[in-house]
């Protein structure tokens, strides 16, 4: 680990203020991520701003909706009455991810922003445009069994490795940052960004721009969500493919829907065109194929990776037939 100044502060415009100023500086929140990066020599900043004693932490209604603090943890989330209640599709993504530990550390702001877990990236010693722009991507002609089957480019196939992500996805969440030229309301579904020729830029956010809080709307679809995540293993590993689901039906009929994957997207992927299948159709087998099918039709596969087409549409199924009582 390279060596590295440290500020503490308490309040968001001292914090942002600190970090813009220097091209080198970094947030910490809880570091879960961060701290490991740091270790591995992948990010060197030459200054943390430890934004811990922010009083960032509320969930809280606000209007209809939920908003949840920036640095709330990832348990609290979790385990929130209010989030089990009307997001639980939320609580099972964060439940899934990480070990207990982890999540008690954890921070909301920190989740949306935690970097892939290819083996490339996080080895120095070989190439990675997402690490060092223009290197190349080893991942390609490599071993790339857990990397993205949609959204890569020639530049870079990393997958985006949060669970809560692709659940704040699927509920329409809306970022509220603090910036250097202000405040701004980022929707979820564009913050990330897909790698194209640019796989060092992850997402919208300006150097310096802080994550305060997230706002989940309310939703006729919401209450009625589930998180399926498939690994390798029960507990602590990411996903090989989840599928973050939420269906309104009324009659037998699915009025509104919404279908996020994790685990074969270079982000957290709104699946449209599975979301366009479900619309006003009958809440059957028949459907949830057609839906499943149209999510993946894009996909390209890797030498290591094909099976995650067949996987990712299961796992699309067996979350709707979950989410419409059929299971």
């Amino acid at each position: 680990m390279q060596p590295f100044n440290y500020k503490k502060v308490g309040q968001a415009e001292n914090a942002v203020g600190l970090v813009t100023l220097n091209a080198q500086a970094s947030y910490l929140a809880g570091g879960t991520s961060l701290i490991d990066l740091m270790k591995l020599n992948v990010q060197t900043p030459k200054e943390l701003v430890d934004i811990n004693p922010l009083p960032l932490t509320k969930i809280e209604m606000q209007g209809n909706g939920v908003r949840i603090g920036a640095m709330a943890r990832n348990s609290d989330v979790a385990y929130n009455a209010m989030i089990q209640e009307r997001y639980p599709v939320l609580s099972e993504a964060l439940l899934s991810g990480a070990s207990p530990q982890l999540r008690n550390m954890a921070s909301v702001g920190g989740n949306l922003l935690q970097r892939t877990r290819c083996y490339y990236f996080r080895d120095t010693s070989m190439p990675c445009n997402k690490r060092v722009p223009g290197s190349g991507c080893a991942a390609l002609e490599g071993y790339n069994r857990i990397h993205a089957i949609l959204g890569g480019s020639d530049r870079c196939i990393a997958t985006h490795p949060s669970d809560m992500a692709v659940a704040m996805v699927a509920l329409d969440a809306v970022v509220q940052t603090r910036g250097p030229n202000g405040e701004r309301s980022i929707p979820l579904v564009d913050f990330h960004l897909v790698p194209g020729n640019t796989p060092e830029t992850e997402t919208v956010l300006q150097h310096g721009e802080l994550i305060v809080a997230v706002d989940l709307p309310a939703s006729n679809f919401a209450r009625r969500s589930h998180y399926l995540k498939v690994r390798d293993r029960a507990s602590y590993a990411f996903a090989m493919a989840s599928v973050a689901a939420a269906l309104d039906i009324e009659n037998g009929i699915i009025r509104s829907a919404r279908i996020a994957l994790g685990g074969v997207g270079t982000k957290p992927w709104r699946a449209y065109e599975a979301e366009k299948a479900l619309l006003n159709k009958p809440a059957n087998q028949a459907t949830f194929q057609a839906a499943a099918t149209a999510a993946i039709a894009g996909a390209k596969p890797q030498k290591y990776n094909g099976f995650k087409v067949e996987l990712a549409k299961r796992t699309i199924v067996k979350a709707l037939t979950t989410v419409g009582g059929m299971a």
